[in-house]
Formats: structure tokens, C-alpha cells, sequence
């Protein structure tokens, strides 16, 4: 049974992260064994570099991770879109702007 992840958190893939992941086998293959969750984590890191040189650094980076068998980016809090916890490590860092608040659930508490 396939579990459904909910969609409101999870980012977009962008096409310089998803040609360097499908440039590969092995890559690719460790892609898809990590949960969707893992890969949200990853393209949200990819995604979050405000210059064009750490964004590039950091999808060499994932490429080498991925391939060595690590499932999320080392030292980062996590996505902010998803965890109010990593979104106050933004807050501390001025980095408020490249993580906005997740979307109010529409669920009744």
C-alpha cells in the first residue's frame, strides 16, 4: 500500500537539480529509494541558496551525498515550509525572505 504525503509543504523539483540527478544511474537510483520527504528536504536546501554559486555548489553537493547514500543534507534544521521549528532558524539568520510561512492546515483543531 502506497502511503499519500500531504502536498501542502512539498516543493517543486527545478530542472538544474533534476538534470543533475538524472545525469547518473546510481544518482537516479538513490533518488528514488529515499522517502518523499527526504527529496523535499533536498530540493528545499537546492532551492533556499540565494546566489546562483551556492546553488550550483549545493546540487554538486547532493550529487556526492546522494551517491555516497545519504537520505537528507547534513547540518540543516529541516524544511521551514514544513516545520515551524527549522523556520525560526531562518528567523535567526535573516533568512526569512527564501522561507515563507507554511500554508494554515485545514484541518480543525
Amino acid at each position: 500500500m502506497e502511503r499519500k504525503e500531504p502536498k501542502d509543504f512539498l516543493h517543486r523539483m527545478p530542472a538544474d537539480f533534476r538534470r543533475a540527478v538524472h545525469s547518473a544511474t546510481v544518482l537516479r537510483a538513490a533518488w528514488e529509494s529515499i522517502t518523499p520527504l527526504a527529496r523535499n528536504e533536498w530540493i528545499c536546501w537546492v532551492t533556499s541558496a540565494k546566489k546562483a554559486e551556492t546553488r550550483k555548489q549545493r546540487i554538486e553537493r547532493a550529487g556526492r551525498e546522494l551517491a555516497q547514500g545519504k537520505k537528507r543534507p547534513c547540518c540543516w534544521p529541516g524544511c521551514p515550509h514544513r516545520r515551524p521549528s527549522a523556520q525560526k532558524w531562518f528567523e535567526t539568520r535573516g533568512k526569512t525572505a527564501s522561507a515563507p510561512q507554511r500554508p494554515k492546515s485545514r484541518l480543525k483543531k
